[in-house]
């Protein structure tokens, strides 16, 4: 029965993703900046963001999810913050060559940065245990069974953010210096009103 776990894990986080919200957003103008890999390491923190919140539900930590709902305030906060500061270098980027060297700063700057910014949705654990119990999940699973769900779920989201990264990459040697100015001027400011409709939805 193990098997079946991870394919509904897989199922659960290809689903979770597969919206485009600021991160999908992400995920696309660094593809088509910086290539593949770059916009795959933005849906590798995502999904690790999104497993940990399912990593939450499936072990039925009531506590810490709770925790964080109570810490929601200050989370949409910090999330409009760094999505807003994110537009912003978006919408301002010089264009990048067709071959951009891979280095490590890069590669963890926007590995991290994709994952925080994720994790500032705290919505997403009851988003988790919802879908959870859609799919008979909402009892208590077992150790071995809840480890296999999540590395499902882990599975399910970056399988998304790779197929979104394959086909922006169709896309990309058709992009000239002026089309890439106009999805970094667009990519920016959809970032930037995400970050300023989690301030909104403070008030």
């Amino acid at each position: 029965m193990e098997p079946i776990f991870f394919l509904k894990g897989l199922i659960i986080g290809f689903a979770m993703a597969v919206p485009i919200g600021p991160i999908g957003i992400m995920c696309i103008r660094k593809t088509l900046a910086e290539g593949h890999s770059r916009g795959l390491i933005i849906g590798f923190g995502a999904a690790t963001a999104d497993s940990l919140y399912g990593g939450l539900a499936a072990f039925g930590l009531t506590f810490v999810s709770n925790l964080i709902a109570g810490q929601h305030f200050w989370l949409s906060l910090a999330g409009g913050g760094l999505l807003v500061f994110l537009g912003i270098r978006t919408f301002r980027a010089k264009r990048k060559d067709a071959i951009v060297p891979f280095d490590k700063k890069g590669f963890w700057g926007s590995y991290v940065s994709a994952f925080f910014l994720a994790l500032t949705n705290p919505l997403t654990i009851f988003a988790f245990v919802a879908v959870f119990a859609a799919f008979g999940l909402g009892h208590e699973l077992f150790f071995i069974s809840a480890c296999i769900l999540v590395i499902g779920v882990f599975s399910g989201s970056a399988l998304w953010f790779l197929t979104l990264g394959w086909v922006v990459t169709l896309f990309r040697k058709k992009l000239d210096a002026g089309g890439l100015r106009w999805v970094n001027r667009i990519s920016g400011a959809l970032i930037v009103l995400s970050g300023l409709a989690a301030f909104v939805s403070l008030i």
